[in-house]
Formats: C-alpha cells, sequence, structure tokens
C-alpha cells in the first residue's frame, strides 16, 4: 500500500471509518518524497532509537523504520491504532504507544522501549502542540536530536537571529540547547486535508552543554521572558514590569549600564552571550 497515496489513504480510512479531528492536528503527507527526506535528514541509523509523535496512517514511520534500529511512535487517536497495525505490519521494528505526549514519562518510554539506543526524535508534530511538545523535547536531556515537520512560522522562529521580526523567547530556548536548522519548506497541498498554512522543516541537533553558561538558568529565562513580553518597548521596561518587587528601575538601569548596554536597547537586540551578561549581573545584585 502506497501511504501517501490519497485515494489509497481514503479508502484505508473510510474502511477503518475513520474521521479526522481538527482539535488533534491532524494533516496526513500525501506526496512520498517528503516522509523520505524528513527520515532521512534526522540522520537516523540502525544504532538508533526514534521516538515519533502522531504517526498518522504511518507513511514517515515506514521510512523510519528502514533506517533505524528501532522506531516508537506515540499516537494519542485510538482509531488510529488498528489502521498502524495494518499499515506498520511489515515494520517489526515499529512500535505504536498509545498516550498523549504531554502526559507520558518520557524517562520510562525511552527505557523501556528505546533502552540500547541513541535516541532521537523525527515526527509530523500536530500544529496543535507544537511550541509546548518541542519545549519538552528539548528540556528533558534525553535525545540527541529532535527533527520536526512543523508550522513554518515557527521553524522560523526557531531558527531566527536577533533583531529579526520571528526572534523572540522561544528562539532563545531552543538555541539554548540546540544548534537549530530550518532544512526545507513543504507547500499545505502535501497534505490531506490541506493545513492553512506551509510548514518546514527544522533540525535541532542537542548540545553536549548549553549554549550559554550561567550559573541560575531559571533566572536566565525569566529575564529573556521579561525582555520580550514588551516586545516593542525598551528592555528596561519589561525587567522592570518582572522584577519591580525586587530591584528599582535606577538598579535596573544601572546593571544594563554595567553590562555595556544602552538605555534604550531592546530585548531582542540581544543574543544569548548577552542575555547571560545581564543574568549574571543581575544575579550578582540579587545576592547582595
Amino acid at each position: 500500500m502506497d501511504l501517501c497515496n490519497e485515494y489509497q489513504i481514503r479508502a484505508l480510512l473510510s474502511r477503518h471509518g475513520f474521521r479526522f479531528s481538527k482539535s488533534m492536528g491532524q494533516n496526513f503527507l500525501i506526496v512520498p518524497e517528503i516522509p523520505r527526506r524528513i527520515a532521512e535528514c534526522s540522520k537516523a541509523d540502525e544504532s538508533c532509537g526514534v521516538l515519533e509523535i502522531g504517526p498518522g496512517i504511518g507513511p514517515l514511520t515506514v521510512e523510519l523504520a528502514r533506517l533505524a534500529g528501532k522506531v516508537v511512535s506515540v499516537e494519542l487517536d485510538q482509531a488510529l491504532v488498528p489502521i498502524l497495525a495494518e499499515t506498520l505490519a511489515d515494520a517489526p521494528n515499529a512500535e505504536v504507544v498509545s498516550g498523549d505526549i504531554m502526559k507520558l514519562d518520557l524517562n520510562e518510554l525511552v527505557q523501556e522501549h528505546l533502552q540500547g539506543f541513541k535516541p532521537i526524535v523525527c515526527a509530523n508534530l500536530p500544529y496543535n502542540i507544537t511550541t509546548p511538545v518541542i519545549t519538552r523535547l528539548l528540556e528533558c536531556g534525553l535525545f540527541s536530536s529532535v527533527t520536526v515537520l512543523i508550522q513554518r512560522e515557527v521553524a522560523r522562529r526557531i531558527c531566527a537571529a536577533p533583531g529579526t521580526a520571528d526572534y523572540g523567547a522561544f528562539t532563545l530556548l531552543c538555541q539554548y540547547h540546540a544548534d537549530c536548522e530550518l532544512l526545507f519548506e513543504v507547500p499545505k497541498e502535501c497534505f490531506l486535508p490541506a493545513p492553512k498554512v506551509t510548514s518546514a522543516v527544522v533540525r535541532m541537533e542537542l548540545r553536549d552543554m548549553p549554549a550559554v553558561e550561567v550559573s541560575d538558568p531559571e533566572l536566565l529565562f525569566q529575564v529573556i521572558r521579561a525582555s520580550f513580553a514588551q516586545r516593542r518597548k525598551k528592555l528596561l521596561n519589561g525587567l522592570c514590569s518582572a522584577f519591580s518587587d525586587c530591584v528599582g528601575k535606577e538598579a535596573l538601569a544601572q546593571i544594563l549600564t554595567s553590562c555595556g548596554f544602552d538605555a534604550n536597547v531592546r530585548g531582542e537586540q540581544l543574543g544569548l552571550d548577552e542575555f547571560a551578561r545581564l543574568t549574571k549581573a543581575l544575579k550578582q545584585h540579587l545576592s547582595t
């Protein structure tokens, strides 16, 4: 069966009485070159155990199973489980786990299903969970790489440079944990049903160490979130809103000056190194 042939897909789904769920963000690929290319971009080989999220009817799963030692696919929609049992019948190294990726214990999942393999992630992510899932995958520290097909808008945010329109707090979170690269775009016509937006594949290679060294990562991201909470306003104003209970505006202005920043600087102008420097200075002030 061609899992990217629209007519065969419709016949398969009809036979199982399946209906698409908008709430689950289901969009199935109908161009065979795309799942093949995504799987290759993941750099999966026999040493790898791949976590896939939202396999749909399994076109990417099949391609990953051809390359990797093991594939475990987490699927929330129970209606797809019997379909996957049929489409993955010839992929003995592929296993389906029913559940919600945001609720499953990832440590337990990796230990139980991918033990002995190098854990990586490769998925056509449901659009409705893109940002929280990526955040969880990066922060858990379990995977060496994450290769995902997502909305182009989010992919651009992940890979953005300081000073650009797409640059933001999520950019810095991703780049703190990983080396991020936007690989290629996927037009909406490549899906059934067609989404309203263009998609893109991004690969995130997890770093052995975070991009910057800070003694208090939690404070770093407090500073980052504060800096982008009022995007069009000065960085000082954002910091005042977040830290006014413990640091006065004058002291915050002095901290910025001590870091070599102009009083009118905006958060989107700073990179991770600058935010790390600012966090260190703020930490020192809070400790005195």
